[in-house]
């Protein structure tokens, strides 16, 4: 049934702060790595913005970028350069940020996020900048902590162009970015630890409007399920509030895990004054075409790598956007399928599937246990009909903690199928020589072939479930033929 929502379009623009995976800091050679450690630890005189102190640019940042223009299929400029964006906060001690406002390294590009129906959403990015990150600040009662073990963090901030209108393609974008990014060695990636955070604009406007809504932003998401929400719920807010006759505040909006809502958090002018100015301690960036191109040679293959190999193996998009959550698991099955084959990938790439999805982040399968040798040769005991299915499984479990062979975890566990025709004849004619097959066989003598399941069954029971239940079937079928 339509509703009032449906009268509206949203138009989503995402900003999103990617904290580069360097040993040391942006401008300093303090630990870039700030996890677990005690405030104020990660820090050097320079990330104090103490008197004199010069920052020195840490080159890994810049290569790291341009590695990151490949992922976001973007030019590198070969010129770059420095600006101080001026603000005050006490997580700040310079009084400015260290930014690139006029000429930033990476330019335009743009991602294409797939879908959960197949299709995909094309959005653009407008640039991407390197910067230093800000300090920490903790609030307790009436005081307010200061920790600057995050301050001169390097990150690059990718600010794509408003082509998102719905919250499944802002979330569809936000995962694909998070893909790229750290496929491509960028990132650590980490959302918890905050490795990248999303900034979400979102308007509304009338369907059909020439002009867009007034946008709030919605602020630090660090969580896929999060830029998903906090969309649909500011749709739904500013229609509302359109519906009544208010007007679209332009504001900064945080979101409240807790009651699934966005709060305000301070207004916005449409162009703060930042007093941006070149920063003269720090010489522009100039990278030659032939150095930019060896950097992203190095880039790994991106998931639409995998994508495009993985479409003769028929799988659902929930299979590969499984496989595609762990770089390792991805690289695995690409391994196998060109060694193996597509058929032996595909049972493998199933395998996997499930095993991510009843796994989380504490105890996640570690594919790199097993040499792609292991998986191939389960995949082809079962093909040989060596093994059930489900004891398969079973060994596959094994196989991505142990390094045996799946023939001596097959032994060890017993779970080896009988498959030897003579063996099972023997099983087979014991079981229609019960009294308690009579009826089953008339049955399928009668043509009720569902009563095949129970002889089956019987067969399964005196071999302790080893028999091959497929070679059982064609058995009874062949021996109740031939009686007549």
């Amino acid at each position: 049934m339509a509703t009032v929502y449906d009268n509206y379009e949203m138009t989503i623009g995402i900003e999103c702060h990617v904290q580069l995976a360097t040993a040391t800091k942006l401008f300093s050679g303090a630990d870039n790595d700030a996890r677990d450690k005690e405030p104020n630890t990660a820090i050097s005189p320079i990330d104090f913005g103490l008197p004199g102190m010069l920052p020195v640019l840490n080159y890994e940042a810049v290569r790291l970028a341009v590695r990151a223009g490949k992922a976001l299929n973007a030019e590198i400029a070969n010129i770059s350069r420095f600006d101080r964006k001026h603000y005050f906060y006490p997580d700040l001690p310079k009084g400015y940020q260290i930014s690139q406002m006029y000429q930033p390294i990476i330019l335009a590009g743009h991602i294409d996020a797939p879908l959960l129906d197949g299709s995909s959403v094309r959005v653009r990015i407008h640039h991407a900048h390197l910067e230093e990150d800000a300090g920490k600040l903790t609030h307790v009662g009436t005081h307010s902590l200061v920790d600057l073990n995050r301050a001169g963090t390097p990150l690059i901030e990718v600010v794509s162009e408003p082509d998102i209108h719905s919250a499944a393609g802002a979330k569809a974008f936000a995962v694909e970015l998070h893909r790229l990014m750290t496929y491509a060695g960028v990132t650590l990636g980490n959302l918890y630890h905050g490795n990248m955070r999303f900034d979400v604009n979102i308007s509304v406007a009338k369907k059909g409007a020439t002009e867009l809504g007034t946008r709030a932003e919605v602020k630090n998401l660090n969580s896929f399920r999060s830029v998903e929400k906090a969309a649909e719920y500011e749709f739904k807010r500013q229609i509302d509030l359109l519906e009544k006759g208010t007007a679209i505040v332009q504001e900064t909006r945080g979101w409240d895990e807790a009651s699934n809502k966005t709060v305000s958090q301070r207004s916005k002018e449409d162009a703060q004054d930042y007093r941006y100015m070149p920063d003269p301690d720090i010489p522009p960036i100039v990278l030659s075409a032939e150095e930019i191109a060896a950097i992203q040679a190095e880039v790994p293959a991106l998931p639409s790598t995998y994508r495009e190999a993985w479409q003769p193996l028929a799988l659902d998009s929930s299979v590969v956007d499984a496989l595609l959550a762990k770089q390792s698991y991805a690289v695995l099955i690409l391994t196998i399928q060109e060694n193996a084959g597509d058929d032996i990938a595909r049972r493998v790439a199933h395998w996997f599937a499930s095993a991510v999805s009843q796994s989380n982040e504490d105890n996640a399968v570690v594919a790199s246990n097993v040499a792609p040798e292991g998986y191939i040769e389960l995949a082809q005991m079962v093909a040989d009909k060596k093994l059930s299915s489900t004891a398969a499984k079973e060994v596959f479990v094994e196989l991505l903690i142990i390094d045996k062979s799946p023939l001596a975890i097959a032994e060890e566990k017993n779970l080896l199928q009988v498959s030897d025709e003579g063996e099972l004849v023997a099983i087979v004619q014991a079981v229609l020589d019960d009294p308690a097959s009579v009826q089953s066989v008339a049955d399928i003598k009668a043509g009720q072939d569902k009563a095949i399941g129970f002889l089956v069954g019987q067969v399964m029971k005196r071999s302790a479930g080893k028999a091959n239940p497929s070679l059982v079937q064609t058995i009874i079928r062949d021996i109740i033929n031939k009686e007549g």
